[in-house]
Order: structure tokens, then sequence, then C-alpha cells
């Protein structure tokens, strides 16, 4: 997949800005080819035109257009979505013409180039033999030799390199996998990563609906005060700084437990700080929130029992009006920006700065405009980009996101994911990131004064 040199006929790497603008094109005009491919696959089964107007020669005439259009090899090919019956039988006469969907041409064509974008600033993937065959492969569109070199790493290297591995592209991989099988349902998820849009449909694997999430993840979401362990608490940063925070949620764990701090700050004011943890990986559903249904849930949906148990457990404790800083790991970064989304919750404290460490937050927009938002993410972490948007995709984040990524010598995974290694990581590999953080914190930069912690539940 190396780029070679017309002039001199060396290997030379593209121009990563030109590629992303590429990418950003392609994208628009995948868009723009399939809402013109359903709709005229619409006209063409006579779902958008009265009975009466095909009467007409015509209407006639147009309607043999629009068949050829979606049906030869030269046109636009079957209409890529939709669940209509037209859209089926569309879809269907597509597949058995054998024509390809030109929409769908045009979006993996932009995949691939993101993929070859992110090969520049992570030369390990193509310097890895195994990650090389993978992406050969996808380069090629032969699926089954791409899932074939994949399983080859995680036997030759094991689960957790790979991941890390391909983490820089694999929000693109499963993006490429799902316009490319045999699977409708995941095409939904498929389409809003190729166009920079946010999971909001489907997860991009099978195919689930979000409502299949939230409807196993259910609970209105309670939070009793507990009384710590004195040597926990004994343990417990009170700097306020963003790496003692990060360090607090992995002296806290995952066990459904939410610490909040309150800090007198430099202007005397009192402020909170509320740190919340990821998820436990020991169950797919517990009596916790922070399970893996609810961080399926989380990604997709903003309010989860999750949320709504930290928002029962501030109720319970913190003044209304009062300012919160929220820092997040994992899961626990998900519910912060859930929960500087819901204009319910930010009018009741005015939500300063959201903290997101190793979290897929990219697709979701604070309430309040003045809200500052930091993602920190290790681009080996595959997490941050289960949302579709990786570390090093073409597309922008808004002015109020600062992100800081960063590549450590680890290339394993969950390790790079872990708490600790981020604390590790913001402290000593990329001290200017937690600097700027902790210089935006400032107003809570007092010394604790109290810590409280909650016990979270479903139900």
């Amino acid at each position: 997949m190396a780029e070679t040199g017309t002039e001199t006929g060396t290997a030379t790497e593209p121009d990563v800005d030109r590629l992303h603008a590429l990418c950003r094109e392609l994208g628009e005009a995948a868009d723009a080819v399939r809402q013109a491919t359903q709709y005229a696959g619409e006209l063409a089964l006579g779902t958008r035109l009265p009975v009466r107007a095909l009467g007409s020669r015509r209407a006639r005439v147009a309607l043999r257009s629009l068949l050829r259009a979606l049906t030869d090899p030269a046109g636009l090919g079957w209409p890529a979505g939709g669940w209509s019956p037209a859209a089926r039988a569309a879809r269907l006469a597509g597949v058995l013409t054998s024509r390809e969907c030109l929409a769908v041409s045009l979006a993996v064509v932009g995949l691939k180039a993101r993929i070859r974008a992110a090969a520049v600033t992570h030369p390990e993937l193509l310097t890895d033999p195994d990650t090389a065959r993978v992406l050969r492969a996808i380069d090629e569109d032969r699926q089954r030799e791409a899932l074939r070199a994949f399983k080859s790493i995680v036997g030759s290297q094991g689960a957790e390199r790979a991941f890390a591995l391909l983490a820089p592209s694999f929000g693109d991989i499963l993006a490429w996998n799902a316009l490319t099988d045999e699977n409708p349902f995941n095409d939904e998820a498929a389409w809003e990563i190729a166009t920079g849009r946010t999971l909001t449909k489907a997860e991009p694997v099978l195919g689930i609906s979000p409502r299949v999430w939230a409807l196993l993840d259910r609970g209105p979401g309670r939070a009793e005060p507990v009384a710590a362990d004195p040597s926990l608490l004994e343990r417990l940063d009170r700097s306020c700084t963003v790496v003692g925070c990060i360090r607090n949620i992995g002296a806290v764990g995952t066990g459904g437990m939410l610490l909040v701090q309150q800090v007198t700050g430099p202007d005397g004011v009192r402020r909170y700080v509320v740190q919340l943890a990821g998820m436990a990986t020991d169950a797919i559903a517990k009596s916790s929130p922070q399970d893996v249904l609810g961080a399926v849930h989380a990604v997709a949906r903003p309010s989860t029992p999750y949320s709504r148990a930290v928002t029962r457990a501030l109720r319970s404790w913190v003044p209304s009006g009062s300012e919160l800083a929220l820092v997040g790991h994992s899961l626990g970064g998900i519910t912060a920006m859930n929960l500087a989304a819901d204009p319910d919750f930010c009018a009741l404290y005015r939500v300063t700065h959201a903290v997101a460490i190793g979290s897929p937050i990219d697709g979701k927009r604070p309430a309040d405009p003045d809200t500052r938002v930091f993602s920190l993410i290790n681009e080996h972490d595959i997490v941050p980009s289960l949302e579709g948007r990786s570390a090093v995709s073409p597309y922008a984040l808004p002015e109020q996101f600062t992100e800081h990524t960063w590549t450590d010598d680890t290339h394993a995974f969950p390790l790079c994911h872990a708490a600790e290694r981020y604390a590790h990581n913001l402290q000593f590999d990329v001290p200017e990131a937690s600097a700027e953080v902790d210089a935006a914190l400032a107003p809570y930069r007092g010394r604790a004064t109290v810590s409280r912690l909650f016990a979270l539940h479903d139900r």
C-alpha cells in the first residue's frame, strides 16, 4: 500500500492532509449518491408516483430509464439502505443483476483512504507483517483473507496486541467490513462512520439497534451514600489534578462506586469534582450500571441508568446551581459527556468542564456552549474509536473540544486502556497535556475538603 514517487521511482508517503480532504469529499459524494439512489429506487417501483401517472408513455419511458440506472453495470446500483418494501425490492434487483452499489463503492474507497492515512502516522500498521497483511486484504476487498490475517495476529501475538495494533483504523475497518459483508443490519452504522456522523442507529458488527440495548439496560438509577473504608480515604488524592482524579478512579474501581470531592477554590467558592469510573469486565449485566450493557447503551443514548444514578447521588448532596467538573475514564467519560449533554442536568448544575479519558465521546455535544471538553486518548486504545471516530480521523472536533492523543510503547490492549496507565502517560509521557487540563481546572485546584462515596445501582 506504499505510494511511489513518479520522478525518482522511490517510495514516498502520501500527504495526510490531502488524503483527509479526499476522504471527506468521498464521504460526501457517497452520501449524495446514496440518497439519489434511494429516491430513484422509490420512483422506479412506483412508491413516489401515482398509479395513473404510469399510463402515459412519457412516464413509462422514465420508469425504464430509472430501472436501467439501478440495474445497468454503469448505473447507480441497488439503493444502499432503507427498509421499506420498495427499498428491499430495489436492493434485491441489484443483487440479482450482480450490480454493485455506486454509493457503497465510493464509501469503501473513502474508508480505504482513511486507513491509508492512518498508516502514515502509524507506520507499524505496515511494518508489522501481520497487520500489513490485513490492510492489503482490505485494499483488495478480500474479506475472508482479512479475517484470516486478523486471526493470525491473535494467534501469534495475542488478542491484546492485535486490537492495539489495529486501534488507529479499527472503526474504519469495521465500517468497511459492514459495507462489504452480506449482513444488511450493520449497514446504517457503517454509513454513519463513513460519513463522519455519530453512531446512533446500530453498532457496526452485528447491527443491533440501540433500542435493544436500552431494553436490556433498564432502570431508573439509584444511589446510596456509603461510608468509605479508612484505608481508601487515606489513598485518595486531594489535589484535584487530572492525574490525581484518574488515580482516584483507579482506586475506587469499577464495582459501582462514585466519588465526589468538594473543593474550595482559590477564589473561596465551593465547587465539586465528580469522578466517574469505567466499565466492570466481569459480567455483561450486573445490578450496577457499570456493566457491558451499560457501556454499549451509553455510547448511543444520552440517558442511561448510570447517568440517572449519578444525578440522584449529586442531588442528595450537592446544592443546585453549583459548578461541577466531570472527570471520567472509559464508560465514566461517556457518562460525563451524557450528563454534560443533558439540558435538565445543566439546568440543575453548571458543568464547567468535562474530561473524558479513553472514552468514545466525539459524537456528543454539551448542552451549555460554555462547557469545556477535554478528550485524552492513547492512540493504541481501541475503546475511544468505538463510536466511529478514531484519534486520527479526517473529521475535526468542535471548538469546545480539546483533544490530546499520544502513543506509548505498550501497544497492548487493555493495558493501554487502564486508568493507571493513563495516569502514568499523563504524568510522564505527555505532561504538557495534563498541564493544559490542570490549567483549565484552576478554579478547582484548591485542596479537596470532603470526599463522598456513593454506591450506584440500576434500580
